[in-house]
């Protein structure tokens, strides 16, 4: 009569013999032999909605008072509302995770880009929409949460107006060399109301309204800006932190 072994064999062609082998003890651990710096804890939030421990918080509900202009806005029952300019936060950013709400108008007014538009513009030129998109035909790569002019999302994952929504946005921002040319492109990831619509998308230049995409060079951190267009598009719960990988130190 066969053995265990020798059926799995027969069976498998001998798939199993490297299985076979670790359980006899015959197996080495692979080292890199990196030496990792030890990750430093981060205190979550008790949800995913509020900041963790190091994240910089650009508004609580109280003030705008780590915006530019952020005195043109109303701020009423802990959330601002937009209105006579946009705004652009004091600290400037590169890498980043960004957390946002937002709310369009509950009154239906306008249509197209005239319903519900702001934007936020990461380091100031690179934008995703926000826009009331629920019955309300656009261009796709001007709908909301769109990179304005560049990409559609891949699903429309809107709330109703008034309804409050959120963005969170993974950026890492575009490298640069002496002599201006891009050495590394940006890319995004946004989650929207909890729906992947960019995953690790790469932007091919700043978003423009009025030309096409292209990069220009510019600081390795800006301010992040929020649009006004015009329509009183309201916003609370808004953080955002840096981010940088890990540096190991390799093997001589």
């Amino acid at each position: 009569m066969l053995s265990q072994r020798a059926i799995l064999w027969a069976v498998t062609g001998g798939a199993v013999a490297f299985s076979m082998n670790a359980y006899a003890g015959r197996q080495v651990e692979f080292k890199s032999g990196i030496v990792w710096p030890e990750p430093k804890m981060v205190t979550p939030g008790k949800t995913n909605a509020e900041p963790p421990a190091d994240a910089t918080v650009l508004f609580d509900g109280k003030d705008l008072s780590k915006w530019n202009n952020g005195d043109n806005w109303e701020i009423k029952d802990g959330v601002a509302t937009s209105k006579k300019s946009g705004i652009s936060t004091k600290e400037a950013f590169g890498d980043c995770q960004l957390h946002i709400e937002f709310a369009t108008p509950e009154k239906i007014e306008g249509k197209g880009q005239g319903r519900g538009n702001s934007g936020v513009y990461l380091m100031g030129r690179y934008e995703v929409q926000i826009l009331d998109s629920i019955d309300n035909p656009t261009y796709f790569d001007g709908q909301c949460a769109s990179i304005y002019k560049q990409t559609p999302p891949m699903v429309n994952a809107c709330r109703k107006p008034g309804e409050w929504q959120t963005y969170d946005i993974i950026f890492n921002a575009p490298k640069f060399g002496e002599d201006g040319k891009v050495t590394k492109p940006a890319y995004v990831t946004v989650i929207h109301n909890g729906v992947v619509v960019h995953n690790h998308f790469e932007l091919i230049g700043g978003t423009f309204y009025d030309r096409a995409p292209v990069y220009q060079k510019h600081a390795e951190k800006l301010p992040l800006n929020l649009q006004f267009h015009g329509n009183p598009v309201k916003f609370r719960n808004i953080w955002i932190r840096s981010f940088e990988p890990l540096v190991g130190k390799k093997p001589e």
